[in-house]
């Protein structure tokens, strides 16, 4: 997959993901899954549109995980 998208959850990343490591995290999957660094002008908005989506995916994935030894589910920035 893309080896720039970081692991968000602990015990990789010890404290809460930021919002900004999670849109960042959205941007390189779009980057990848779309063959675009930087998308032309008339694709710029669904490019934006999917990274939006995906950051909000992550951040309810990583404020539903439980994660063993952790106790309660955290919460994602």
């Amino acid at each position: 997959m893309c080896r720039s998208i970081k692991t968000l959850r602990p015990p990789v990343l010890p404290e809460e993901a930021t919002e900004a490591e999670i849109r960042a995290a959205a941007l390189q999957y779009v980057r990848k899954v779309s063959g675009f660094r930087v998308p032309a002008a008339h694709n710029q908005e669904v490019f934006d549109r999917a990274v939006d989506v995906i950051a909000e995916a992550t951040a309810e994935l990583l404020g539903g995980l439980e994660v063993r030894g952790q106790g309660v589910a955290r919460k994602a920035g």
